[in-house]
């Protein structure tokens, strides 16, 4: 295979990863969050302080995300308790967290999935979030 013949766009990538995840919305994430399923926030600090985050969420950054749920892995979280944990990933509108669903598909956690919509939609179902921080401003002198 060449170069040029393996090109795919971005919404190409997309497609395929979303293609074998069972995206759940956020009322269906809440209850599996209630009986047990882990809801993993993967935006970066300076969002979620923007945004609000969501109560019992875990929060990975996207860039360690493999590493903290890959059960064989050194770097793992205690709650990555093997292939068969149900992880539902959340971003904040629901792109970045379908492709790293299918990542952690990849490294055989069959049961990943993300959060249709992500943190956003979240929000607007009125489900628990804390409020958003006020950013800092420099104090004057």
């Amino acid at each position: 295979m060449t170069a040029a013949t393996a090109r795919r766009s971005i919404n190409q990538v997309l497609a395929e990863a979303r293609s074998r995840l069972c995206r759940v919305d956020p009322h269906q994430a809440d209850a599996e969050m209630r009986a047990g399923a882990l809801l993993v926030d993967i935006r970066p600090q300076a969002q979620r302080v923007a945004e609000g985050e969501v109560p019992g969420a875990l929060r990975i950054e996207r860039n360690v995300l493999e590493w903290r749920f890959d059960p064989g892995s050194d770097s793992r979280l205690p709650q990555a308790r093997g292939y068969e944990t149900r992880v539902i990933i959340m971003c904040s509108a629901g792109y970045t967290s379908s492709l790293a669903a299918a990542s952690l598909q990849d490294l055989g956690l069959a049961n990943a999935t993300d959060l249709t919509g992500g943190f956003q939609a979240w929000a607007a179902a009125g489900l628990p979030v804390t409020a958003p921080q006020p950013a800092a401003h420099p104090s004057a002198f």
